[in-house]
Protein backbone atom coordinates (compact mmCIF):
# COMPACT_ATOMS: atom_id res chain seq x y z
CA UNK A 1 0.00 0.00 0.00
CA UNK A 2 1.67 3.67 -0.62
CA UNK A 3 -0.17 7.03 0.84
CA UNK A 4 0.56 8.99 -2.20
CA UNK A 5 2.84 12.36 -1.95
CA UNK A 6 3.59 13.68 1.51
CA UNK A 7 3.08 16.49 2.79
CA UNK A 8 3.51 18.34 6.39
CA UNK A 9 0.35 20.63 7.05
CA UNK A 10 0.81 23.55 9.54
CA UNK A 11 -1.71 26.10 11.00
CA UNK A 12 -0.60 29.71 11.03
CA UNK A 13 -2.03 32.94 11.99
CA UNK A 14 -0.71 35.00 8.98
CA UNK A 15 -0.40 33.50 5.99
CA UNK A 16 2.23 36.24 4.63
CA UNK A 17 4.54 36.34 7.20
CA UNK A 18 4.88 32.36 7.37
CA UNK A 19 5.11 32.40 3.47
CA UNK A 20 7.90 34.83 3.56
CA UNK A 21 9.59 32.66 6.25
CA UNK A 22 9.47 29.56 4.48
CA UNK A 23 10.38 31.35 1.20
CA UNK A 24 13.35 32.68 3.58
CA UNK A 25 14.51 28.92 3.79
CA UNK A 26 14.32 28.33 -0.02
CA UNK A 27 10.78 27.18 0.22
CA UNK A 28 8.82 28.15 -3.64
CA UNK A 29 4.87 28.48 -3.97
CA UNK A 30 3.59 25.76 -5.32
CA UNK A 31 -0.22 26.82 -5.36
CA UNK A 32 -1.46 29.78 -3.86
CA UNK A 33 -4.90 29.52 -2.76
CA UNK A 34 -4.42 32.55 0.04
CA UNK A 35 -7.94 33.57 -0.82
CA UNK A 36 -9.28 30.45 0.61
CA UNK A 37 -6.81 30.54 3.71
CA UNK A 38 -4.02 28.32 2.54
CA UNK A 39 -0.68 28.24 0.31
CA UNK A 40 1.15 25.33 -0.59
CA UNK A 41 5.21 25.76 -0.93
CA UNK A 42 7.79 23.27 -2.19
CA UNK A 43 11.51 22.66 -2.18
CA UNK A 44 12.88 19.81 -3.85
CA UNK A 45 10.45 16.60 -2.86
CA UNK A 46 9.68 18.28 0.52
CA UNK A 47 6.02 20.00 0.35
CA UNK A 48 4.49 22.05 3.41
CA UNK A 49 1.01 23.41 3.27
CA UNK A 50 0.14 26.53 5.36
CA UNK A 51 -3.64 27.02 6.16
CA UNK A 52 -4.86 29.81 8.30
CA UNK A 53 -7.78 28.75 10.51
CA UNK A 54 -8.39 25.46 9.31
CA UNK A 55 -7.41 23.17 12.04
CA UNK A 56 -5.30 23.05 15.58
CA UNK A 57 -2.59 20.90 15.25
CA UNK A 58 0.06 20.55 12.31
CA UNK A 59 -0.86 16.97 10.65
CA UNK A 60 0.83 14.56 8.57
CA UNK A 61 -0.98 14.49 4.90
CA UNK A 62 -1.06 11.94 2.19
CA UNK A 63 -2.44 12.08 -1.30
CA UNK A 64 -3.35 9.18 -3.18
CA UNK A 65 -2.84 9.29 -6.49
CA UNK A 66 -0.36 12.35 -6.78
CA UNK A 67 3.54 11.84 -6.81
CA UNK A 68 5.50 15.19 -4.97
CA UNK A 69 4.54 17.36 -7.84
CA UNK A 70 1.27 16.82 -7.54
CA UNK A 71 0.48 15.22 -11.15
CA UNK A 72 -1.75 12.02 -11.49
CA UNK A 73 -0.23 8.62 -10.72
CA UNK A 74 -0.90 5.87 -13.39
CA UNK A 75 -1.78 3.64 -10.74
CA UNK A 76 -2.38 4.27 -6.85
CA UNK A 77 -4.28 2.66 -4.20
CA UNK A 78 -7.11 4.13 -3.65
CA UNK A 79 -8.20 5.48 -0.72
CA UNK A 80 -11.29 3.44 0.06
CA UNK A 81 -8.59 0.36 -0.36
CA UNK A 82 -6.75 2.49 2.33
CA UNK A 83 -9.32 2.31 4.32
CA UNK A 84 -10.26 -1.35 4.21
CA UNK A 85 -6.44 -1.76 5.21
CA UNK A 86 -6.84 0.97 8.30
CA UNK A 87 -10.06 -0.88 9.43
CA UNK A 88 -8.47 -4.25 9.06
CA UNK A 89 -5.30 -3.25 11.01
CA UNK A 90 -7.24 -2.42 14.03
CA UNK A 91 -6.94 1.54 13.24
CA UNK A 92 -9.83 3.40 14.52
CA UNK A 93 -10.92 6.37 11.71
CA UNK A 94 -11.95 9.84 12.85
CA UNK A 95 -13.58 10.20 9.51
CA UNK A 96 -13.98 7.95 7.08
CA UNK A 97 -15.38 7.56 3.37
CA UNK A 98 -18.59 6.90 2.58
CA UNK A 99 -19.50 3.20 1.39
CA UNK A 100 -20.16 2.90 -2.20
CA UNK A 101 -18.99 6.53 -2.90
CA UNK A 102 -16.06 6.94 -5.86
CA UNK A 103 -13.37 9.82 -6.73
CA UNK A 104 -12.21 12.42 -4.19
CA UNK A 105 -12.75 11.42 -0.17
CA UNK A 106 -10.26 11.57 3.28
CA UNK A 107 -9.74 9.74 6.03
CA UNK A 108 -8.49 10.94 9.51
CA UNK A 109 -6.82 9.22 11.52
CA UNK A 110 -4.99 10.34 14.97
CA UNK A 111 -1.75 8.16 16.05
CA UNK A 112 -1.28 7.07 19.62
CA UNK A 113 0.53 10.24 20.73
CA UNK A 114 -2.55 12.09 19.51
CA UNK A 115 -1.08 13.48 16.26
CA UNK A 116 -3.22 13.73 13.43
CA UNK A 117 -2.92 12.15 9.78
CA UNK A 118 -4.95 13.21 6.67
CA UNK A 119 -5.15 10.70 3.81
CA UNK A 120 -6.94 13.22 1.18
CA UNK A 121 -7.36 11.64 -2.38
CA UNK A 122 -8.00 14.67 -4.79
CA UNK A 123 -8.35 12.47 -7.87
Amino acid sequence: MHLGAFSISLPVQDLAKSKAFYEALGFETMGDYSDQGWIILKSGDTIIGLFKGMFEKPMLTFNPGWDQSAKPLESFTDIRDVQAHLKAQGIALDSEVEDGSTGPASVLITDPDGNPILIDQHI
